[in-house]
């Protein structure tokens, strides 16, 4: 069973439909017992870092990641939820987040008359070798919302890039640990192979 983490984020919905879409058993819930006893754990959603992240501690979702985490349980983290795995961010002066994985949240920097939040159809770079992407290949387009990217520490964790007036760190892995900026769950035939591939693990 998969377990998708509620935090009161928005598009929490629609990453569920697209599990099932793919023909698992999903459910939407923070109830620390069923995600501590999941399969496969996913932080979906779209919104501010930090009243996401003040959602996540406010219902001690932060104390569950921790231990999910420390469980060896496969995580997926999207979007935003990508987003709150990180150190910090410019969205959100003086709020942490949680520190799971070295990296900060920057805004994209304006540039010409390219439109912030940058939304809309962008292709991945896949420097290396991942679990998620296997089987996608080099240049797919996926669907991204966001005004803010990551900026990872340690390049050896990025596994997919992409450009939108700066170099943006589209996805990362790190033993047990996924995170998309992009939306898999709105990226077409594409997006449901990359969900497939984290729920294979």
């Amino acid at each position: 069973m998969i377990a998708l983490i509620d935090y009161d984020a928005g598009n929490t919905k629609s990453a569920l439909k697209a599990i099932e879409a793919i023909g698992k058993e999903a459910v939407l819930t923070r109830d620390p017992k069923v995600i501590l006893a999941a399969d496969h754990v996913i932080l979906p959603g779209v919104g501010a870092f930090g009243d996401a992240m003040g959602n996540l501690c406010k219902y001690h979702m932060d104390e569950v990641i921790h231990e999910v985490i420390d469980k060896k349980t496969p995580f997926l983290g999207i979007c935003v939820g990508l987003q709150l795995l990180f150190e910090d961010s410019e969205e959100t002066k003086g709020v942490k987040g949680l520190g799971i994985l070295p990296g900060h949240i920057l805004k994209i920097p304006a540039s010409g008359d390219m439109k912030i939040p940058h939304m809309g159809w962008n292709s991945l770079h896949l420097p290396r070798e991942s679990r998620l992407f296997q089987g996608i290949p080099e240049e797919t387009y996926v669907y991204f919302v966001h005004s803010y990217y990551l900026h990872a520490d340690c390049e050896d964790m990025v596994t997919a890039t992409t450009e939108y007036g700066t170099h943006i760190h589209a996805a990362v892995e790190k033993d047990n640990v996924f995170a998309v900026q992009f939306h898999p769950e709105k990226s077409s035939d594409m997006g449901l192979k990359i969900l497939s591939n984290f729920v294979s693990l």
